[in-house]
């Protein structure tokens, strides 16, 4: 399934691995230094750190996103949910 991260940016569920709060990321040396370290890579999406709410990291990138995590929770939960029903579209197909 694929959440949609905010700024037009959709990504795979399986492929996060942490969704941050931009907040504490931004109040630590050592996160700061690696989002530096990744813009400089280019492995950055959305690196305009103004409206950022939360830093999603994936396999391969990291996305700054203007979402909050809270709701990128909601997604994410939201897509779990929905992957886990039944399909009965064939029940009504006669």
């Amino acid at each position: 399934m694929f959440i949609h991260i905010g700024d037009d940016n959709v990504i795979r569920s399986e492929d996060v691995i942490s969704i941050i709060d931009y907040n504490l990321v931004s109040s630590s040396t050592i996160n700061e230094e690696m989002l530096t370290n990744q813009k400089a890579n280019n492995m950055l999406v959305n690196p305009v750190q103004e409206g950022t709410k939360s830093v999603v990291i994936t396999k391969d990138l990291i996305y700054l996103s203007p979402l909050s995590v809270l709701t990128l929770k909601k997604r994410a939960s939201m897509i779990s949910t929905i992957s886990k029903l039944e399909d009965y579209s064939e029940a009504f197909e006669e």
